[in-house]
C-alpha cells in the first residue's frame, strides 16, 4: 500500500511539474491597443484581445518628434508646417528668393522636358519610326526598339505631369513691381 501510494504521490508531482512551466508561459500574446504582453494577469485587468497565430515581433523604436504648442515664438501664423525648435529662421525676402529660384528651375525643367518630349514624339513616327540597320532582316528588333520608345514617351509624359504639379503646388510668383 505504502509502495502504491508512493506512486501516486510521485506521479502526481512530476505532472505538476511538467504543466507549472507550460503554465506560467502558455505561448499566448495579448494585444493591448498598441502594446502587446504575454503576461496573462496584466491583459485581464487591461481587457486585452489574445493574438491568434504567427508570432509577434515588436521592435522598440525612438519618439517621433512632436512640435510643441508653445506659441511664444510664432508670428502669429498657426496654420502651416513649422521648422523644429533651433532650426535657423529665414526671413521672408529671403524664402521668397528661395521659392523664386525653386520655380525658376521648376519651370526650366518642364521646358526641357517638353522639348524632349517633342523630339521623342517625332522621331517615334506615331508608331512607325525608321528602321535603322539590321532592324530591315530582324523584325523583332525594331518591334523591341519601338515598345522602348513607346516607354520613354509614357515614362517622359509622367515627368511633365509631375513637374507641373509641383509648379500648381507652388506660391505663384512674387511680381517684380511690389518688391522694393
Amino acid at each position: 500500500m505504502k509502495t502504491r501510494h508512493y506512486s501516486l504521490l510521485m506521479a502526481a508531482s512530476l505532472a505538476a511539474l511538467a504543466v507549472a512551466p507550460a503554465h506560467a508561459q502558455s505561448g499566448k500574446v495579448w494585444r493591448c491597443g498598441n502594446e502587446y504582453t504575454n503576461n496573462a494577469t496584466v491583459a485581464q485587468q487591461r481587457g486585452c484581445k489574445v493574438m491568434e497565430g504567427g508570432n509577434v515581433t515588436v521592435v522598440q523604436s525612438s519618439r517621433p518628434y512632436v512640435a510643441s504648442n508653445n506659441n511664444s515664438g510664432s508670428s502669429g501664423s498657426s496654420s502651416g508646417a513649422r521648422s523644429p525648435a533651433g532650426s535657423p529662421r529665414v526671413e521672408s525676402a529671403d524664402q521668397r528668393a528661395r521659392d523664386n529660384d525653386a520655380r525658376a528651375v521648376l519651370e526650366s525643367e518642364l521646358r526641357k522636358a517638353e522639348s524632349k518630349q517633342t523630339e521623342l514624339l517625332k522621331e517615334y513616327n506615331n508608331g512607325q519610326p525608321e528602321k535603322q540597320g539590321s532592324e530591315a532582316k530582324n523584325y523583332q528588333k525594331y518591334l523591341d526598339r519601338v515598345g522602348e520608345m513607346k516607354a520613354q514617351i509614357d515614362r517622359n509624359e509622367s515627368d511633365i505631369a509631375g513637374i507641373r504639379r509641383e509648379l500648381g503646388r507652388m506660391s505663384p510668383p512674387a511680381a517684380a513691381s511690389t518688391q522694393n
